[in-house]
Protein backbone atom coordinates (compact mmCIF):
# COMPACT_ATOMS: atom_id res chain seq x y z
CA UNK A 1 0.00 0.00 0.00
CA UNK A 2 3.04 1.83 0.73
CA UNK A 3 4.70 1.59 -2.59
CA UNK A 4 0.82 2.52 -4.18
CA UNK A 5 0.82 6.07 -2.85
CA UNK A 6 5.05 6.68 -3.11
CA UNK A 7 3.96 6.02 -6.91
CA UNK A 8 1.01 8.81 -6.80
CA UNK A 9 3.09 11.50 -5.17
CA UNK A 10 5.95 10.69 -7.48
CA UNK A 11 3.06 11.11 -10.37
CA UNK A 12 1.82 14.32 -9.44
CA UNK A 13 4.93 15.93 -9.24
CA UNK A 14 6.08 14.49 -12.49
CA UNK A 15 3.61 13.77 -14.63
CA UNK A 16 3.99 14.37 -18.73
CA UNK A 17 1.00 15.21 -20.39
CA UNK A 18 1.43 13.29 -22.91
CA UNK A 19 1.09 10.08 -20.59
CA UNK A 20 -2.42 10.85 -20.44
CA UNK A 21 -3.06 11.10 -23.88
CA UNK A 22 -1.29 7.72 -24.46
CA UNK A 23 -3.55 6.68 -21.79
CA UNK A 24 -6.91 7.67 -23.18
CA UNK A 25 -5.87 6.57 -26.54
CA UNK A 26 -4.76 3.15 -25.44
CA UNK A 27 -8.61 2.45 -23.21
CA UNK A 28 -9.97 3.85 -26.90
CA UNK A 29 -7.71 1.50 -28.40
CA UNK A 30 -9.23 -1.72 -26.27
CA UNK A 31 -12.84 -0.24 -26.45
CA UNK A 32 -13.06 -0.33 -30.33
CA UNK A 33 -11.26 -3.71 -30.31
CA UNK A 34 -14.09 -5.03 -27.96
CA UNK A 35 -16.73 -3.64 -30.12
CA UNK A 36 -14.76 -5.52 -33.63
CA UNK A 37 -14.98 -8.65 -31.32
CA UNK A 38 -18.52 -8.50 -30.66
CA UNK A 39 -18.88 -7.76 -34.81
CA UNK A 40 -16.92 -10.80 -35.10
CA UNK A 41 -17.73 -13.07 -32.74
CA UNK A 42 -17.20 -16.30 -35.20
CA UNK A 43 -13.78 -15.34 -35.68
CA UNK A 44 -12.80 -15.30 -32.55
CA UNK A 45 -14.09 -18.00 -31.48
CA UNK A 46 -12.37 -19.74 -34.25
CA UNK A 47 -9.34 -18.35 -33.21
CA UNK A 48 -9.85 -19.39 -29.09
CA UNK A 49 -11.14 -22.71 -30.73
CA UNK A 50 -7.90 -23.66 -32.70
CA UNK A 51 -5.73 -23.62 -29.22
CA UNK A 52 -5.84 -26.61 -27.12
CA UNK A 53 -9.08 -25.04 -24.98
CA UNK A 54 -11.85 -25.42 -27.71
CA UNK A 55 -14.61 -26.23 -25.24
CA UNK A 56 -14.53 -22.71 -24.04
CA UNK A 57 -14.95 -20.94 -27.14
CA UNK A 58 -17.80 -19.28 -27.05
CA UNK A 59 -17.67 -17.95 -23.35
CA UNK A 60 -14.30 -16.78 -23.66
CA UNK A 61 -15.08 -14.81 -27.16
CA UNK A 62 -18.48 -12.92 -25.17
CA UNK A 63 -15.79 -12.66 -22.06
CA UNK A 64 -13.00 -10.69 -24.42
CA UNK A 65 -15.37 -8.50 -25.95
CA UNK A 66 -17.10 -7.59 -22.38
CA UNK A 67 -13.87 -6.84 -20.78
CA UNK A 68 -12.61 -4.80 -23.61
CA UNK A 69 -15.03 -2.96 -23.87
CA UNK A 70 -15.61 -2.13 -20.07
CA UNK A 71 -11.69 -2.30 -19.52
CA UNK A 72 -11.12 -0.24 -21.94
CA UNK A 73 -13.94 2.65 -21.27
CA UNK A 74 -12.59 2.86 -17.71
CA UNK A 75 -9.11 3.50 -19.36
CA UNK A 76 -9.95 5.87 -21.25
CA UNK A 77 -11.85 7.79 -18.65
CA UNK A 78 -9.40 7.16 -15.69
CA UNK A 79 -11.83 5.86 -13.82
CA UNK A 80 -10.51 2.48 -11.44
CA UNK A 81 -7.38 2.21 -13.89
CA UNK A 82 -5.07 0.05 -12.20
CA UNK A 83 -7.97 -2.22 -11.82
CA UNK A 84 -9.04 -2.14 -15.20
CA UNK A 85 -5.26 -2.86 -16.34
CA UNK A 86 -5.06 -5.34 -13.95
CA UNK A 87 -8.26 -7.28 -15.71
CA UNK A 88 -7.18 -6.49 -18.97
CA UNK A 89 -3.33 -8.30 -18.12
CA UNK A 90 -4.45 -11.88 -19.18
CA UNK A 91 -6.66 -11.29 -21.39
CA UNK A 92 -3.76 -9.73 -23.61
CA UNK A 93 -1.37 -12.76 -22.26
CA UNK A 94 -3.71 -15.26 -23.48
CA UNK A 95 -3.16 -13.23 -26.98
CA UNK A 96 0.19 -13.22 -27.35
CA UNK A 97 0.65 -16.74 -26.24
CA UNK A 98 -2.34 -18.81 -27.25
CA UNK A 99 -3.39 -16.90 -30.59
CA UNK A 100 -0.58 -15.00 -31.75
CA UNK A 101 2.48 -16.35 -30.89
CA UNK A 102 3.97 -19.69 -33.08
CA UNK A 103 4.02 -17.63 -36.28
CA UNK A 104 7.27 -15.44 -35.25
CA UNK A 105 7.30 -11.38 -35.82
CA UNK A 106 6.78 -11.07 -39.51
CA UNK A 107 4.55 -8.41 -41.31
CA UNK A 108 1.91 -10.16 -41.58
CA UNK A 109 1.86 -11.29 -38.30
CA UNK A 110 1.03 -7.88 -36.75
CA UNK A 111 -1.47 -9.04 -34.32
CA UNK A 112 1.65 -10.14 -32.13
CA UNK A 113 2.95 -7.15 -31.92
CA UNK A 114 -0.05 -5.13 -31.41
CA UNK A 115 -0.69 -7.30 -28.29
CA UNK A 116 2.52 -7.28 -27.32
CA UNK A 117 2.55 -3.17 -26.96
CA UNK A 118 -1.00 -3.25 -25.56
CA UNK A 119 0.28 -5.73 -22.70
CA UNK A 120 3.49 -3.67 -22.06
CA UNK A 121 1.39 -0.58 -21.91
CA UNK A 122 -1.40 -2.13 -19.73
CA UNK A 123 1.24 -3.12 -17.47
CA UNK A 124 2.68 0.21 -17.19
CA UNK A 125 -0.76 2.19 -16.09
CA UNK A 126 -1.40 -0.56 -13.73
CA UNK A 127 1.28 0.72 -11.91
CA UNK A 128 1.84 4.37 -12.83
CA UNK A 129 -2.03 5.10 -12.62
CA UNK A 130 -4.81 7.55 -14.59
CA UNK A 131 -2.42 10.89 -13.35
CA UNK A 132 -4.59 14.18 -13.55
CA UNK A 133 -6.79 13.80 -16.77
CA UNK A 134 -9.31 11.24 -15.32
CA UNK A 135 -12.16 10.69 -12.97
CA UNK A 136 -10.08 9.03 -10.76
CA UNK A 137 -8.17 12.77 -10.00
CA UNK A 138 -11.36 14.52 -9.86
CA UNK A 139 -13.43 11.94 -7.56
CA UNK A 140 -10.13 12.26 -5.06
CA UNK A 141 -10.37 15.38 -5.30
CA UNK A 142 -13.62 15.92 -4.52
CA UNK A 143 -13.41 13.78 -1.76
CA UNK A 144 -10.72 15.70 -0.12
CA UNK A 145 -12.83 18.67 -0.39
CA UNK A 146 -15.79 17.19 1.43
CA UNK A 147 -13.32 16.16 4.27
CA UNK A 148 -13.12 19.71 5.35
Amino acid sequence: MQLTRDVERWNEKHHPLLLEYLRIALGIFIFVKGIFFIMHTGELQTLIGASHYPWPAMAMAHLVAFTHIAGGAMVALGLKTRFACIVQIPILIGAVFFTSFGKGLYAENFNLVQAILTLLLLCFYAVYGSGRISLDHRLRDNTDDMLY
